[in-house]
């Protein structure tokens, strides 16, 4: 078999040493290899260049703790001494994956998954499985507040005798869009054969497939994509710790963070100055590897001083250093205490974090203690660039901005409110959806997009975005219309009256 694959790789010689006797691999894996580079020689090219295929995780763990990138504290001996490659990957747990079916003798299933990868790295599966971001596609799917906003965006609507009409969005649409990055439901729905290069196969037919969203539900049952951050099937951790991995969810107006960064200082630096940093290294050492954050710097990543010194501990549960939420709901508010969201309720009985006139709902929410150790672990952060009246005064302006886009909210809510109970509008009192009428939508306007893009050009050091090009202006701008568009409503209503 190894000599079919030593062919192969001599009508491909783009891929390399990795596939040589220096790192030996499975003999699974050869047979993965000795049909799929010619059928997919994308995926085996990207392989080749990973670490999983140029170091055994027996190699891996000699390393000094720093310098690891595998958490576990023992691989399984039939898995130390040779590559990550296609069958360890693929054949791992076969027995939970409801995704598993026969194939050349194997049993081999299609998703991997967090649990598949904590076999060598377990904290950071433990600890994104204690994130937001994992619970992403439950936050939304269990949210009956988001889920009518979800249909009214996705929905199909038509139009007749000056009327329009919602139809809810079928389920590929919600797929191709909201659930793209908080992920999907993946089930098996029975197997299907197919004509393939190598003759007729039976393969499983998966539902939410394809995608790689954070919160992806999994044939075994785990929740998350690793592949969401680190793509497959190289796992680059440069990928990961550059911003344009990130901007894959977090550039629209709803998550603005990478136009944000695009424009800050920050981003600055990195655009002129980033193809001369070292994104490979661990640990990551500030002022040798990188000048500027990116958002893993200040995330996730693992940070050292010149002198070895640890400014920030490598995490994969992201908000660790993260005091506030200041994305996707109605007002910035304390970082919920529990990732899962949907269990959330505030006095009104509704799945929100805060009331709908803006307090906090404290018993599901971190306390002030524990806000100001995740300020402080950002604190660490910032100071290794910065002075402490500098970082203490950006952080002061921030938590205004907090201040006054909650404000700017409150307002644009008590007009709405007023429209539903001056019968302008209808609302929770008519058990109608919040999101269906214009001033319904220029209220979620206000939140979703223009309040949160002032916090995220504050928080990021991009001021210009916050002020004319998604943010204070249009906040302000914003109530003007809305109380415009009430005071017609009512003299209309008010007309109609008379006649």
């Amino acid at each position: 078999m190894k000599n079919l694959v030593f062919v192969l790789l001599a009508i491909f010689p783009f891929t390399g040493a990795a596939f040589g006797a220096s790192v030996p691999f499975s003999e699974a894996t050869e047979e993965c290899i000795s049909c799929h580079l010619s059928i997919y020689p994308g995926i085996l090219a990207e392989w080749e260049k990973s670490l999983h295929a140029r170091i055994t995780p027996k190699e891996a763990l000699k390393k000094p703790e720093l310098e690891r990138r595998v958490s576990a504290k023992k691989i399984p001996d039939e898995l130390g001494a040779i590559a990550v490659g296609c069958a360890e990957c693929h054949t791992m747990n076969p027995e939970k994956h409801k995704d598993t079916f026969e194939h050349e003798g194997y049993k081999v299933h299609v998703v991997v998954t967090p649990e598949d990868c904590a076999v060598c790295h377990p904290t950071e599966a433990k600890q994104f499985g204690q994130n937001l971001m994992s619970h992403a596609y439950g936050n939304l799917r269990n949210n009956p507040v988001y889920h009518s906003l979800v249909d009214s965006v996705n929905g199909i609507q038509s139009f007749e005798e000056m009327k329009t009409t919602l139809k809810a969005p079928d389920a590929e649409t919600n797929f191709d869009s909201c659930y793209y990055c908080h992920g999907t439901a993946v089930e098996v729905k029975g197997k299907r054969a197919r004509k393939t290069a190598m003759d007729e196969m039976v393969f499983p037919v998966l539902s939410g497939w394809p995608n790689q969203g954070v919160g992806r539900l999994n044939p075994d049952g785990s929740m998350g994509s690793c592949a969401a951050c680190h793509t497959r099937h190289a796992f680059s951790i440069e990928m990961a710790r550059k911003p344009h991995t990130c901007s894959e969810c977090h550039k629209g107006p709803d998550v603005p963070a990478y136009q944000v960064y695009d424009v800050s200082k920050h981003g600055n630096v990195y655009s002129s100055l980033g193809r001369e940093w070292n994104f490979k290294a661990v640990p990551w050492m500030v002022g040798r590897d990188f000048t500027a954050p990116t958002c893993a710097s200040c995330h996730v990543s693992l940070i050292i001083t010149g002198e070895g010194e640890v400014v920030a501990e490598r995490t994969h549960r992201m908000n660790d250093r993260l005091p506030w939420r200041i994305m996707g709901l109605i007002y910035a508010h304390p970082h919920p205490k529990s990732p899962d969201t949907s269990i959330i309720k505030n006095k009104a009985g509704l799945p929100l974090p805060t009331e709908l006139t803006g307090e906090p709902v404290k018993e599901f929410l971190i306390d002030e203690r524990e806000q100001e150790r995740r300020r402080q672990a950002l604190h660490r952060v910032c100071l290794s660039c910065h002075a402490y009246g500098w970082v203490e005064g950006h952080w002061a302006r921030f938590e205004n901005t907090i201040r006054t886009t909650n404000a700017m909210t409150l307002t644009a809510t008590n007009i709405m409110l007023s429209a539903w109970e001056k019968g302008a509008a209808r609302g929770l009192a008519q058990n109608d959806s919040i999101f269906n009428e214009a001033i319904e939508k220029k209220w979620v306007e206000q939140w979703l997009f223009f309040a949160n893009s002032t916090r995220f050009a504050s928080a990021m050091a991009g001021a210009d975005y916050g002020v004319f090009a998604n943010g204070r202006w249009y906040l302000s701008k914003n109530i003007q219309e809305m109380a415009d568009w009430l005071e017609l409503r009512l003299k209309g209503m008010q007309e109609e009256k008379k006649q």
